[in-house]
């Protein structure tokens, strides 16, 4: 071989390596993420458990027709049936099938409700048309058709099938399905009268979308009226879609303001006048928080919990008389959690009630009268979420985690209380487990995940929790996020003394122990959610990518957070919202610090999103001398400028803690800024208003304060509205950290 030929082949073999490795270790970039979306992660339904427990039906595409055929697969032999064709879905006239945004069944299995054609309300799509099939007849209907398209929500079958009640405009409609009549229910909706829906707070802080309930003999329906005269109006502007702006109002009750009047009454399914119920208390300082027909009964409960969201009680009210008697009343020193845990037993004579009465989240078996409250579930652990009650096996199965309040498995015990918590899920998945599981708790759909295994969905048989088939395991997602060769989240505690903090750290893909990096700080902080869990959450790639460039990047769960750690733990946080919090965060700064000589004490920084906005401002503002930058992102500023649901019930009323707002309101700090920082902000927040951004600058300004800032025009809360926002947002937080905290280690 001559030297020549030795030469070409060596040169072809380094080629062909460098080519190898650069195709087997690709490196994250923000336009893989945000613009190109290359991590999507499949999901797998809406699946929906059919009446005979042994199958369940799911969407797939339909290749010829177009849209998505809607089918059925027997649990045990995997039978795989199409109930409705897509072609079954084209509308007269049409050529393309319906597109399924949602599906249900009437409780025979004989009709089908879609939802179609949806627009977004607040947060979620919950309007939009309706259309029901006929599966006997194969006729396709849509509902109101008298009324504007896409004005309609929460349309659900009656009991008996016969009819279908939705809102439209505000108002409650019922439509025969025989003769296609609607009838108007309620006339008076409109301006500032709410029927069958509700205003934006009680949608966003307790849940409640679907305002009207019918009642299991189908001939009445029972609903909310929410009446928001008084309530303060809010008003954001649009400046970019027109030569003129446009004010766009919305009742908001800010702390301390007034809130909505909200009542409960009865109307026929056929019309007539609505009858109300006199519930003691003012109607504007008290929330109507739940209410539901209880099953074969003219009587409804109805929870009611006052403004300071430390007592709940519990009504039943008889819909041909109107009376109410009270059955139970639950109180908490701090404040109340409403739980949607409650099933009927013993035919109608007792129900399943959540309480932390005992230190712990825990359900409990209550007599109709509220007389006798037993414990089902008990230990040191709180229940997590109830996934199924099988009376007839006499289990209830929830989730839990007592050994790991990062994780999630499925646990059942004993309706009548005895003997010990037994696990379902095996000890070897280790990560976060949910379950969809039949009524008769012989089947489940369970989704998996971890920090480094996107959701993988399966059917399992019950309780012996044997795996049938895997539905969808996202394995190419996998072998993408495998072959990044990023360094997996390591799970920590920090002690502060007073507690052990649950945290995670990511190190830089090329980590050097001999080298000092700068650290990343991810926080939130706030009772409503948590950071540190052992879930897929995306596969976190933002964290990854600013570990790729060279930061430590951490987070830390603070005391208060929403955790399975007990009552003490999550009650911690009550009237000192932002003061506590921050102070947890500083201490575990501090001991990660003094801790890890990797990290370069010098070179801090901590970013949050919404309540973690507000906490990197607490932190930057008290804590000058640990975080010398920060990036905070639709943050509240002043906590009087939220909504009153939400921050009353974790910091009490502003008149018996003035002292507390105050000093958990980052903008009454803001003198003391020492370091970089950067706010960013929606123009178009519903949730947290641009005015808190504005009041925030106004603040620094006047202590001649320099920081960078940015606004997005017309952004929500999420900010990610409109052409290639999503990816400017990650370019420009990145370009503040490359400027403020250069990556790498030195």
């Amino acid at each position: 071989m001559t030297k020549k030929k030795i030469l070409i082949i060596l040169a072809f073999t380094l080629a062909s390596c460098f080519y190898g490795t650069a195709q087997q270790n690709p490196t994250l970039s923000l336009e893989d993420i945000y613009k190109h979306n290359t991590y999507r992660q499949k999901g797998f339904g809406p699946v929906r458990w059919m009446r005979d427990n042994k199958s369940y039906s799911t969407l797939e595409p339909n290749a010829e027709a177009g849209g998505k055929d809607i089918v059925k697969y027997d649990a045990k032999s995997g039978k795989r049936t199409v109930l409705v064709s897509a072609s079954k879905l084209i509308p007269n006239g049409e050529t393309a099938p319906l597109e399924i945004s949602d599906y249900q069944w009437s409780e025979d299995n004989n009709k089908l409700l879609v939802f179609t054609n949806t627009r977004k309300v607040w947060r979620y799509h919950t309007r939009g048309d309706y259309w029901v099939l006929d599966l006997t007849t194969g006729k396709l209907d849509r509902l109101g058709k008298t009324l504007k398209s896409a004005t309609l929500m929460f349309a659900k079958f009656s009991p008996d099938a016969s009819k279908v009640a939705y809102v439209s405009e505000l108002n409650i409609y019922n439509e025969d399905l025989k003769n296609g009549m609607a009838i108007q229910l309620t006339k008076d909706g409109g301006d500032n009268i709410i029927n069958g829906t509700f205003d934006w707070v009680y949608e966003e802080e307790l849940s409640c979308r679907d305002g009207f309930r019918w009642s299991p003999d189908s001939e009445h329906i029972a609903y909310w009226q929410s009446d928001t005269k008084g309530v303060g109006t809010f008003y954001m502007i649009n400046n970019v879609d027109s030569i003129y702006s446009k004010p766009m109002p919305m009742p908001y009750p800010k702390v301390g303001t007034t809130l909505s009047a909200v009542k409960v009454g009865v109307i026929s399914a056929n019309g007539g006048a609505t009858k109300w119920f006199d519930i003691p208390g003012d109607p504007r300082n008290n929330y109507l928080a739940r209410m539901d027909f209880i099953p074969n009964s003219n009587e409804v409960m109805i929870q009611q919990l006052n403004r300071p969201q430390n007592n709940n009680k519990v009504w039943v009210g008889d819909i041909n008389n109107m009376s109410l008697t009270t059955i139970l009343t639950e109180t908490d020193a701090a404040f109340l959690d409403i739980h949607d845990d409650i099933r009927w037993l013993d035919n109608e004579k007792s129900f399943t009630w959540s309480s932390e009465r005992d230190g712990w989240l825990h359900l409990y078996k209550v007599s109709r009268d509220g007389k006798l409250v037993q414990p089902i579930t008990k230990g040191e652990f709180d229940v997590v979420n109830i996934d199924c009650i099988d009376t007839k096996g006499g289990y209830v199965y929830y989730i839990a985690s007592p050994d790991d309040f990062t994780q999630r498995y499925l646990y059942r015990s004993r309706i009548d209380g005895k003997g010990e918590a037994e696990r379902i899920t095996p000890k070897n998945n280790s990560g976060q487990n949910a379950y969809q599981i039949s009524a008769d708790a012989k089947w489940g759909i369970r989704t998996f995940e971890n920090t480094t295994t996107p959701r993988v969905y399966s059917l399992i048989n019950l309780p012996a929790h044997k795996e049938v088939r895997v539905l969808e395991d996202n394995i190419e997602l996998k072998k993408q996020y495998d072959a990044l060769g990023l360094n997996a989240k390591e799970f920590l505690k920090i002690d502060i003394g007073a507690d052990k903090l649950d945290a995670w750290m990511i190190k830089p893909a090329d980590f050097d122990p001999s080298k000092k990096y700068p650290l990343l700080f991810y926080v939130y902080g706030e009772p409503a959610g948590a950071t540190v869990q052992d879930n897929w959450a995306g596969g976190d790639l933002w964290s990854h990518y600013m570990a790729q460039k060279g930061y430590v990047v951490m987070s830390v769960d603070n005391r208060g957070t929403k955790t399975p750690r007990g009552r003490a733990w999550r009650k911690s946080i009550y009237g000192q919202i932002g003061i506590l919090a921050s102070e947890d965060q500083s201490k575990a700064a501090t001991e990660i610090l003094e801790t890890y000589d990797f990290i370069d004490s010098n070179s801090v920084g901590i970013w949050g999103w919404s309540g973690g906005g507000q906490m990197t401002l607490n932190c930057m503002f008290r804590y000058p001398e640990i975080y010398s930058s920060g990036l905070a992102v639709s943050f509240v500023s002043d906590q009087r400028l939220y909504d009153a649901t939400y921050q009353e019930r974790y910091m009490g009323l502003l008149e018996d803690n003035k002292k507390g707002y105050h000093n958990g309101s980052p903008i009454n700090f803001a003198q003391h800024l020492e370091g970089n920082l950067m706010i960013i902000h929606g123009t178009a927040d519903d949730n947290v208003h641009y005015q808190s951004f504005e009041m925030l600058i106004n603040r620094l300004i006047a202590n001649n304060k320099l920081f960078d800032m940015m606004s997005y025009p017309m952004r929500t809360h999420s900010i990610h509205e409109r052409e290639n926002t999503s990816y400017h947002l990650r370019e420009t937080m990145e370009s503040f950290w490359d400027e403020n905290l250069p990556s790498g280690g030195k």
